[in-house]
């Protein structure tokens, strides 16, 4: 899903990018684990009414894991003391909003309340996390976003076309999740 090369912040741009933290939640749910996507609301500017994972940006020194967890608790109400840190995906930077986002991986031991904070998430998506590994799931298609066209790989989950950083970063959860049961 991820583009080659990854996108990387141009040394001219001035300053430095923004840093944000998203999570990866997984929990149990039926016959297996389950992960959380969130539709954002059209009124979020850039990313508005995208798919993604909850997070945010990092506020003064807080950890990036600090940031995850926090910013996952208000976006969805999952309280950061029931989530417990896994890991760490590769960080990526996300050209558009020039935020650098550090996604983390956590776990609950049973299915959490999920309640949307209705001025941040229109949507809560609740997929297995086997989906993931179903070939079936995936597309391409070509889109124009700022005035240049693009060919975008996407996941398709409830429904939605998951795609962008989202989908980068659900990818290499994948393809970790592959050689994990290739073991």
């Amino acid at each position: 899903m991820a583009p080659h090369p990854r996108p990387e912040r141009p040394p001219e741009r001035p300053g430095s990018p923004r840093l944000a933290a998203v999570l990866v939640l997984l929990y149990p749910m039926g016959e297996g684990l389950h992960f959380v996507l969130t539709r954002r609301t059209e009124s979020l500017g850039v990313h508005s009414g995208q798919i993604s994972l909850p997070g945010g940006r990092c506020e003064g020194a807080e950890s990036l894991s600090r940031t995850a967890l926090r910013e996952t608790e208000e976006e969805i109400g999952v309280r950061c003391d029931s989530v417990e840190l896994l890991g760490e995906l590769t960080p990526l930077y996300v050209p558009p909003s020039d935020y650098l986002i550090y996604p983390r991986v956590g776990a609950c031991s049973a299915r959490p309340a999920l309640r949307p904070a209705p001025s941040e998430v229109a949507e809560i998506i609740e997929a297995p996390l086997s989906l993931l590994l179903d070939d079936s799931i995936k597309g391409t298609e070509n889109i124009t976003r700022y005035g240049q066209p693009f060919t975008i790989a996407y996941y398709h989950i409830g429904g939605h076309k998951v795609w962008g950083a989202t989908a980068i970063m659900l990818s290499e959860l994948e393809w970790r999740l592959r050689a994990a049961l290739a073991e």
